[in-house]
């Protein structure tokens, strides 16, 4: 059974290796053939993977205070994914040169035409956009590292105090997760749009997180299910735990997406429409069949 496990894993990373070379050679063309376009897609691709780990740290930190069934038969997969946080972090660094071709407080000709962008250059600028990228990405790693070690010792002794000290981590760490992140959400993300702002979108964004780790998580698990150990604890039972929470963290995500759409597009405020119509231009009638829909479901759901 492991040989098989083994034999997998071998081709997975084979396979790995070939499709990380024909990316490294297709970022390189596009840095400088198009590089807006190829900034945009590599911050997108980055933050992709780096929510999964971040969503990983999140759900581990929650199986650690919360000591549910689930966790135990999804705990190595999280704890792989959280050990990706120094490679991320180094990977980050080719963002820093795009600062130009993806932010509009960095264009002076837009920034100086723009009473919005003029204020928020006390806050965004690239001195601030990088110290807080460190300092965000630091906090990441070392709660990441101070777990998996913990984790380590946990397997190597009986006693519970690595257990406790993971415990008292995860705590704050729930908190220290979403705070950083929203600094990270508001400088990579929201200040990509000129005048757009919104409270809402780092709770969106952490949320997601969860959500993409923990499906990936169920996907890994039924994969090596049958051909590792891990089978064992690849019960209906764990399944079923699993699914109500994708489940839980879908109707979450859905019900503020959805939330923040509605008063947004109700009030019609310039400033925080702006972002809706650059996604949905052209796109009214799709959007009318959704609400009718998700209305639909609910009155439906409360019959």
């Amino acid at each position: 059974m492991s040989r098989i496990l083994d034999a997998s894993v071998g081709r997975a990373k084979n396979v790995s290796l070939g499709l990380g070379v024909v990316g490294i050679i297709g970022c390189l063309i596009g840095w400088f053939v198009a590089p807006r376009d190829f900034f945009v897609a590599y911050l997108f691709g980055h933050f992709f993977f780096l929510s999964l780990s971040l969503g990983s740290l999140s759900l581990l930190m929650i199986h650690q205070l919360t000591a549910g069934d689930w966790g135990y038969a999804v705990r190595r997969f999280l704890e792989s994914a959280v050990g990706n946080l120094p490679l991320l972090a180094l990977l980050f660094l080719p963002i820093f040169f795009g600062l130009p071709y993806l932010y509009p407080w960095q264009n002076p000709a837009v920034a100086t035409a723009n009473e919005t962008l003029r204020v928020a250059q006390m806050y965004l600028n690239p001195p601030g956009f990088v110290l807080r990228t460190a300092i965000v990405f630091a906090i990441w790693i070392i709660m990441a590292r101070q777990l998996l070690k913990w984790s380590a010792e946990q397997d190597a002794t009986a006693s519970l105090e690595p257990t406790r000290k993971m415990r008292t981590l995860s705590g704050p760490g729930l908190v220290i997760y979403p705070v950083t992140m929203t600094f990270a959400a508001v400088d990579w993300l929201m200040s990509m749009e000129a005048d757009w702002f919104s409270t809402m979108f780092p709770v969106l964004i952490c949320i997601g997180q969860i959500l993409s780790a923990l499906a990936l998580v169920i996907l890994l698990l039924t994969w090596t299910a049958r051909s590792s150990p891990l089978g064992l604890l690849a019960s209906e039972e764990n399944f079923h735990k699993l699914g109500n929470l994708l489940l839980a963290f879908t109707m979450m995500w859905a019900y503020l997406a959805f939330g923040q759409l509605l008063i947004i597009w109700s009030g019609n405020l310039p400033h925080e429409i702006s972002w809706y119509l650059h996604r949905i231009s052209d796109g009214w009638k799709w959007i009318a069949i959704f609400i009718a829909l998700f209305h639909f479901l609910f009155h439906f759901s409360c019959c």
